[in-house]
Parts: C-alpha cells; structure tokens; sequence
C-alpha cells in the first residue's frame, strides 16, 4: 500500500468515548505519553497523523519470557484509531487444539511486525517468534473522524472455529470446522483476513470475496 491510496479509506465514525470509564482514563494517560505525531503528504495534500503506542507493561498477562523478548526487541504495541483499552496482543489455541499461544503487533523504529510465539511443545518460540507480517507504520494509516487525522488501522484478534465459520457464510461450499483458533487480521472498517497454521505453516483461510 503506498501513501497515495491512503486517501481511498473511508473515514471512521468511531471515536473515543468523551467521558471515559476509570480503565478507559488509565489507558489514556498511558498512551498519551507515547502518541507519535506529524504530517505527511497525502495526494498532494499536507495531512496530520497521530499514531498511539503502549509499552509491553500495559499487558501484564503476557508470560514474562514473552514480555522480556519484546523488550529486548524494543518493542512498543500500537493502537488502533478507535482503541477503548489495549489491544493488539492476543491470547488464542494458535498452534493446534488446546494449544496457549500468543500474537503481538510490535512497533520499533517506524516499523510494524506481527509476532507470534508457540509456547509449548517443539515450536515453542519465547525468545524467536515468527514474524507472520510487517510493514512500515506509515503504510498502516487511513484518515477518521471530521477533521481527517489519519490514525493507526492495523488490529489482530483471536477468531474461534465459530467465528471463522460464521465469517465464511457467503461461501458457496464452506470448509469444515477448523479444530483451533485462526487469527483475525484487519484494517479498521475494511476486510478482515484469517490467518491459520497446519502442517507447520501458515495459510489464509478461505472467505467470501
């Protein structure tokens, strides 16, 4: 995706709630103080961005091999545009039923790469991840709102052998049941693609056009 397509995205009707809960606020105050900003030219056009990191801190839950992998990487985790609490850290049965695995988008130094660690078993990967995708930030941003800010459209989620099969009901013949998780891989307001390893490797799952 190159800066000039930015401007085929559709702005965002989401915004951040005006009167946040208590979590909502701390969330906030943590976010604020890694917010990355600027402007870049955007079909001729000087246009604003604002990009919003949380540290590795801010997922607790994450196993503390993981969390010190990420750190050592320099690892800051990016939000969403529309992002009410942290995101972008995604705890799913990846690798195979009954599998605990992990997925993280890690931002360092203007770049984005989608991280994922087995932790159990042969492909148990704490301190070597795979990297599933990356791209740089800037390539990751489409314009919200009434002002147009450009903002972060780049999220990951766990999707259940439920939800895949509920997603692929425009299918004229659809697949059978997965036996563990996929993972949700979209760009804000536009098409979500389902990533899902077997025979030790990663595939897209099959979806409606």
């Amino acid at each position: 995706m190159t800066l000039a397509k930015f401007i085929l995205f559709g702005a965002s009707t989401l915004a951040l709630a005006s009167v946040p809960t208590r979590g909502q606020s701390v969330f906030v105050r943590a976010e604020s103080q890694l917010a990355e900003s600027g402007k870049i030219v955007v079909a001729g056009h000087s246009t604003p961005y604002v990009i919003r990191h949380l540290p590795v801190s801010s997922f607790p839950e994450l196993p503390s091999e993981i969390q010190e992998s990420l750190n050592r990487r320099g690892c800051l985790i990016p939000q969403t545009y529309e992002a009410h609490h942290p995101e972008n850290v995604v705890h799913a049965r990846l690798e195979r039923a009954g599998s605990s695995d992990w997925a993280v988008l890690c931002s360092v130094k203007g770049a984005v790469s989608l991280l994922i660690f087995f932790t159990s078993g042969a492909s148990r990967s704490f301190g070597q991840p795979v990297v599933l995708a990356s791209a740089p930030e800037m390539q990751r941003l489409q314009p919200h709102g009434p002002d147009g800010v450009l903002g972060f459209n780049w999220g990951i989620d766990s999707a259940t052998p439920g939800q895949v099969h509920e997603a692929q009901a425009g299918l004229e013949h659809r697949q059978p049941w997965l036996d563990h998780d996929a993972l949700a891989d979209s760009a804000v307001d536009h098409r979500t693609v389902y990533h899902f390893y077997v025979k030790n490797e990663w595939t897209l799952v099959e979806m409606p056009e």
